[in-house]
């Protein structure tokens, strides 16, 4: 019996070990990843590069606290401020922080304005984190089953409807700040338009709002720019970024601009971990090999690669209903729950994800070639074919 808590529904499989974007288990099957660690692994498994830096840093120096300066930590904000236009990058742990930090931050901003009960626009559909806040924000009443009562201060829309929007600034006003996905990752891989971001731009800056962009799963070059929101030109108050920023060590990062990077003073936040030299060196090192070895490039071409081809193949399938999504941020919608599909493309050396019940989710490291993208297409079409192919339950076909 394991001693560990009974939080996750684990696949039964082991990895030992990885290169690039295949992985094999304890068994010594080989795998091809495309998940990344859902979306983690932005340069892959045993990356060259990456191994050498950090084996360097381990060597010198671990972990100070956040008590001292730390060296990598200011590097990787003055390259993260580079790359994003920002001012000021906080540095945590995981995604969920991140969100914590830029709900903290807009509470904060209202309280400074006067405004007794500050709260926040957040989406359907949406998913920021796990805690107490950033599940009480989450649009998904699964992950809110069982922790009530859930922290106040959130007003949730439709998401793409700026019209509902528009209907809460009419009416109230305590709200100080907007909390969006550019593409919602665990809701199914729904993409904002861009229109819609830069409409919610101009409401903020009418209304003195935050626009806080939650770009953990779709930031750091999947979409084919650093970050999705620099597809329309939009430059927000907040973003938050986490999973791929350091390659599989552990980070998060709230990131402002404008009025709202001069939010926080000594005292009103922290975090013990918080861009440690080892994970701020990760993240140098990571968003270094992005730029020289032109990553973001490869997530496009690579990206179109598997959307055209599992279109491609099936053009013809009854029950796909929608391909959708950018770069190496993908997802497949069936007309049916799919879940059983991670089993079957696990079983063919394949892994792959399902969200919502029936999206398919790709995520593949960036540093994916061609082939292997036509690989991944080979073998997840066939599957999905078969699948389809199956006669439904009736229950399923209602």
């Amino acid at each position: 019996m394991s001693h560990l808590m009974n939080t996750y529904g684990r696949q039964p499989v082991a990895f030992s070990h990885g290169e690039g974007v295949w992985v094999w288990d304890t068994e010594g099957k080989r795998y091809l990843d495309a998940l990344a660690g859902i979306a983690v692994n932005t340069l892959g498994h045993a990356h060259p590069k990456l191994t050498k830096v950090l084996t360097e840093q381990v060597g010198r120096l671990m972990h100070t606290s956040n008590l001292y300066r730390i060296t990598a930590q200011e590097l990787a904000a003055d390259r993260i401020a580079a790359i994003s236009g920002m001012d000021r990058v906080f540095f945590c742990n995981s995604g969920c922080e991140a969100n914590e930090a830029a709900i903290k931050l807009a509470r904060l901003y209202g309280h400074n304005k006067g405004i007794e009960l500050p709260s926040i626009i957040v989406m359907d559909q949406a998913f920021h984190g796990r805690t107490l806040a950033t599940l009480s924000a989450t649009g998904n009443t699964k992950v809110h089953k069982g922790f009530e009562p859930l922290v106040p201060g959130f007003v949730r829309v439709p998401f793409n409807d700026i019209e509902a929007v528009r209907d809460v600034a009419a009416r109230d006003k305590s709200v100080v700040a907007v909390l969006v996905e550019p593409i919602q990752g665990e809701g199914g891989i729904n993409v904002s338009t861009l229109e819609y971001l830069r409409a919610l731009r101009a409401e903020c800056d009418k209304h003195g709002w935050l626009l806080m962009l939650d770009e953990v799963q779709c930031g750091i070059g999947r979409t084919g720019k650093w970050f999705a929101y620099q597809h329309g030109s939009v430059m927000p108050d907040v973003i938050t970024l986490a999973k791929g920023l350091a390659s599989g060590v552990p980070i998060g990062a709230c990131v402002a601009h404008g009025a709202a990077a001069d939010v926080f003073k000594p005292g009103n936040h922290g975090s013990t971990f918080g861009g440690n030299p080892l994970a701020a060196t990760a993240a140098l090192a990571t968003l270094d090999i992005i730029a020289e070895d032109k990553l973001m490039e490869n997530a496009v071409k690579t990206g179109a690669i598997i959307r055209e081809g599992m279109a491609a193949a099936l053009s013809a399938t009854p029950g796909l209903k929608q391909i959708r999504g950018m770069g190496l941020m993908l997802g497949i919608e069936l007309d049916r729950p799919c879940g059983e599909l991670v089993d079957i493309a696990r079983d063919a050396g394949l892994l792959i994800n399902v969200t919502v019940e029936n999206v398919i989710r790709l995520l593949p490291p960036l540093v994916l070639s061609e082939a292997e993208a036509k690989e991944i297409v080979e073998r997840l079409a066939s599957l999905v074919k078969t699948f389809l192919g199956k006669p439904q339950p009736a229950t399923a076909r209602g």
